[in-house]
């Protein structure tokens, strides 16, 4: 057995990931402010735009070859370094592709998005988009290596230069959205740098002697494109809806409510980079048997943890708001919804393992149609009369279609046995939770309600709680 099938050592693995997110939230804590504090509303707004913006290139320039690299990491014999050039060569050749016709569109493109243009946007855009892509494979091949170490070390470096840029682009510029553009930028590329340096010097492993072909490659990454535009979409489609239904304002009051939610959001993408590859690396190796209770056990786990962050979120987001400064204020209305988003994201990582592994992308595809349709439809009837309230529920809502229908065809795929009663009951719970905390202005209800939900949590997983109790004492004890 090897140390990943064990419960203390997945955990302590699993550490090894979060110990540097966990800083990062911390400095997140330092960058959000800096960034509310020094732009307005509006100009705070235009930043999340450019992520809007640069996510539909990236998606196209992937084409899904991150998760054939994913899939294929563990295959008997791989020549691993041949592999990537396999993934990364057709990604850099599309990007370059949709760069140019970036560029000839871009004045139009650019008044909608941001309300004003100029050639260092452009830039940002295209140079962003291309460090996007050689960040997304090399950063993997980290997460392949299941090197938490330097995942998280990485992750704090590139949190430290954001911020650091943050005030050196204040002092040069003031308040200006790009402000915003540049602290993304500069630091990703900094930090990729490295990786792509890393990669070239370090000591090759032994090569094997198995390739897939680019058909290969391209015939299992293609569905996953419209996976992600769909993600995508779940993702922008709010920002969307409020710069078409609303002003840059209220924009700026979702993005600094969503940039609140980074506690599960943190989470989220700290799971992902540690899960991804133990899963793909348990089916290859593993027992039916063994690999049921391996992922039932991991899904009740994570489940608990979940709802228990979600409600901490939701009852402390007044305390986290008054740092923004007084012209967010609105966003505590806004968090608690959001707050569905990254924990149905999180649950739906474990399940959707199944379809990955049996190459069924198309389930994928059924079930992000379904959130987008939900998605729309929400936007469409509550943007314009509840702004950014009402695309945070719309998001909310969507997420959680998304995790039901793909978990349902992710168990016609192999079947696993999740605790689905549970998880039903702890989404009825938080979805009443977040229509109180939205709509209702009353601490006392806020506690009560909190307190309740965790009592049941902890109550009707009494057995997981131990568990999870257990490891983290043994943990200590090493």
């Amino acid at each position: 057995m090897s140390t990943q099938d064990k419960p203390q050592g997945a955990l302590k693995g699993f550490l090894t990931y979060f110990y540097g997110n966990f800083i990062v939230l911390i400095l997140g804590f330092i960058q959000t402010p800096l960034l509310t504090r020094i732009l307005a509303t509006d100009e705070y707004g235009k930043t999340g735009m450019f992520e809007t913006a640069v996510s539909i290139i990236y998606i196209f320039s992937v084409m899904g070859l991150d998760q054939a690299y994913i899939r294929y990491y563990y295959a008997k014999d791989i020549d691993r370094h041949s592999l990537l050039k396999r993934c990364l060569i057709p990604s850099l050749s599309v990007v370059t592709g949709l760069s140019v016709i970036y560029i000839v569109f871009s004045g139009p493109a650019n008044i909608f998005l941001f309300g004003a243009g100029g050639v260092d946007v452009v830039a940002l855009v295209v140079i962003y988009t291309f460090i996007s892509v050689f960040e997304r494979f090399f950063f993997l091949d980290v997460r392949m290596q299941q090197n938490g170490v330097l995942y998280s070390n990485i992750n704090i470096i590139e949190k430290v230069l954001s911020i650091a840029t943050i005030i050196a682009a204040f002092y040069m510029m003031g308040n200006d959205f790009r402000v915003g553009l540049y602290a993304l930028a500069v630091p990703w590329g900094c930090t990729t740098t490295f990786l792509i340096i890393r990669y070239i010097v370090r000591k090759r492993e032994a090569k094997g002697s198995y390739v897939p072909t680019y058909r290969e490659l391209i015939t299992y990454g293609f569905p996953f494109i419209s996976v992600l535009l769909m993600e995508w979409a779940l993702q922008s489609c709010d920002r969307l809806a409020l710069r078409s239904f609303s002003d840059f304002n209220e924009l700026g009051i979702y993005n600094a409510a969503m940039k609140i939610v980074i506690l599960l959001i943190t989470f989220k993408n700290t799971f992902i980079a540690y899960w991804s590859p133990i899963a793909m690396e348990r089916f290859e190796k593993g027992d039916s048997d063994s690999n049921r209770t391996f992922f039932r056990e991991a899904y009740d786990v994570v489940a608990v943890l979940c709802v228990l962050a979600a409600v901490m979120l939701i009852l402390f987001r007044h305390v986290i708001v008054y740092i923004l400064g007084p012209d967010y204020r609105s966003a505590e209305n806004v968090i608690p919804f959001l707050t569905l988003m990254p924990i149905f994201a999180i649950m739906f990582e474990i399940t959707n393992q199944s379809i990955k592994y049996s190459k069924q992308g198309k389930y994928l595809n059924i079930a992000s149609i379904a959130a987008l349709a939900a998605n729309i439809a929400g936007n469409l009837a509550l943007v314009p009369h509840l702004g950014g309230l009402g695309a945070a529920i719309t998001t909310g809502v969507s997420y959680m279609v998304y995790f039901a229908i793909g978990s349902y065809y992710s168990e016609k795929c192999i079947a696993i046995g999740y605790g689905y009663r549970r998880t039903a009951l702890y989404s009825l719970l938080l979805v009443l939770y977040c229509i109180e905390a939205s709509f209702v202005e009353n601490m006392t209800a806020d506690i009560v309600m909190g307190v309740m939900i965790a009592g049941v949590v902890l109550v009707t997983d009494r057995k997981t709680v131990g568990r999870i109790l257990s490891y983290a004492r043994n943990i200590i004890k090493k």
